[in-house]
């Protein structure tokens, strides 16, 4: 963050000192862990579930604390919320608002710094499956060209977001975010916080659709991005998506269309797949064409290397550049397409940070991809998929049909949640042991190790609630 004097963070979120004086000056990061705060640092006390970050204020040793009431430490006092600055800012365990009068002061400081930032061009990302394997791609493309801040993992929310924000200072050339939605307005109140010149948006799925009316509910929400770019920027669309293309109309921007569509600006040609799902293609691009082969996992990492292309492109990259750097592109977030194969032969696909029907359907055809070219054994260890509503049951039953129809050679499905799935299976291909339905995670791992053959490919993927990661854990722990 920029220097700030605590008068000025004061005045940036509306609310009063308390214990310390006007002049002194924050010049550390923002932190609401206060294991994480530094001396010269500003911590933000947000109540949890089990404890409150006010109790810890004085502890963490930080020169000043966002917080919502009087503590026993030097302080800015935030106002309480009000429908003019609540917006959509909420969190678990809050049950008095001070914790949604904290994230409202921690976005009103964010904006604050940003207003203060005028050589700062803003990056933002969203959709419903992809955001942030997108925003690692379009950091490692953009880093070379200035320094660059981009949220870690999926770090999204209205916490995330301004707490990234807060990480930029005068040095920051581009900030790249990653915008979530949990309904109508939230991207909105994102895009206030610091406000984008760049839009992309990935596509429209399912994701968290109990919390929409429907699918085009979905795509309105994340138009909200579109709608908050300025006349003078950049909306890089999804082509490929009738949803997301047509969100054209819905922004002042000039628009930038990505795909394998004919009529997209920036469009990949000649993909072609490696025996670890790997994909190369052809960059074709108004300024030229370069080769691309990407080190990701996984066809639908083309999608997303063609809209971070995009964005490199349009700060001035050339293709050639672009190129190079997207086959350098590493995976940079945990437990999303992570490939590692043990040295019996057994290959674990780790893509179980989060679920959507999307996503699970990508890392699905990508196994089968994996094994097609060495004739391997294919498992499939899946879990819930959650914040489906109304859809949970219809959505889980269709991904057992489908494991069934890519000739999935083993589905295991974890939980009483995602039975569904398990049905769905029997169902499509009247299968007997092939698909098995096991409570927990000890059960599949038990069952897995009882079973597992060398060469095999093991997806385990399933929503954040569920851990699944725990499987992919415990069996790379035994060949170590």
């Amino acid at each position: 963050m920029i220097p700030l004097t605590a008068g000025q963070i004061a005045e940036a979120v509306g609310g009063r000192l308390h214990n310390v004086d006007p002049d002194v000056v924050v010049t550390g990061s923002v932190e609401f862990d206060s294991r994480e705060v530094s001396p010269d640092g500003l911590f933000v006390a947000l109540p949890g579930v089990k404890v409150d970050g006010h109790d810890f204020a004085k502890s963490s040793g930080a020169r000043l604390t966002l917080a919502a009431r009087e503590i026993d430490a030097p302080a800015v006092i935030v106002p309480p919320v009000t429908e003019a600055n609540h917006g959509s800012f909420a969190l678990i365990g809050d049950k008095d608002g001070s914790g949604a009068a904290v994230l409202a002061g921690l976005a009103a400081l964010a904006r604050y710094v940003v207003d203060r930032l005028p050589d700062l061009t803003i990056v933002g990302v969203t959709g419903s499956s992809g955001k942030t394997s997108t925003k690692d791609l379009i950091a490692q493309l953009v880093e070379p060209m200035g320094p660059t801040v981009a949220p870690p993992g999926s770090f999204n929310s209205e916490l995330g977001h301004p707490w990234t924000v807060l990480r930029a200072d005068e040095q920051t050339k581009y900030l790249v975010l990653e915008l979530s939605a949990r309904g109508m307005g939230h991207i909105r109140d994102l895009t206030e916080v610091a406000p984008p010149k760049i839009g992309v948006v990935i596509n429209v799925g399912t994701a968290h659709i109990g919390n929409y009316a429907s699918k085009d509910e979905i795509a309105k929400a994340k138009g909200e991005l579109a709608e908050a770019l300025p006349q003078d920027g950049v909306a890089v669309l999804n082509a490929d998506d009738p949803l997301v293309r047509a969100m054209a109309s819905r922004t002042k921007a000039q628009v930038v269309l990505v795909g394998e569509s004919a009529d997209a600006q920036i469009r990949a040609e000649d993909v072609v797949l490696d025996a670890e799902a790997r994909a190369s293609f052809r960059l074709v691009t108004p300024q030229g064409d370069a080769d691309v082969k990407l080190t990701l996992h996984g066809a639908h990492h083309v999608g997303n290397a063609l809209s971070a292309a995009a964005v490199a492109l349009q700060l001035g990259a050339t293709p050639d550049e672009v190129a190079a750097r997207l086959s350098q592109a590493k995976r940079m977030s945990a437990r999303r397409m992570e490939v590692t194969t043990r040295s019996d032969g057994v290959t674990f696909v780790n893509d179980s940070y989060n679920a959507n029907p999307e996503s699970v359907r990508a890392a699905l055809k990508s196994v089968v991809e994996i094994a097609r070219q060495g004739n391997r054994r294919t498992w499939a260890v899946l879990g819930t998929m959650a914040d489906l509503g109304a859809e949970h049951v219809t959505a889980h039953d269709e991904i057992g049909r489908l494991a069934v129809r890519l000739d999935i050679n083993r589905l295991v499905v974890v939980g009483d949640d995602a039975r569904a799935m398990h049905q769905g299976a029997h169902l499509e291909g009247s299968w007997g042991e092939e698909s098995v339905l096991v409570p927990d995670v000890d059960a599949a791992v038990a069952l897995l190790r009882s079973e597992l053959r060398p060469g095999d490919v093991v997806l385990v993927k399933a929503s954040k609630s569920a851990a699944l990661w725990r499987v992919a854990d415990a069996l790379l722990e035994d060949a170590e």
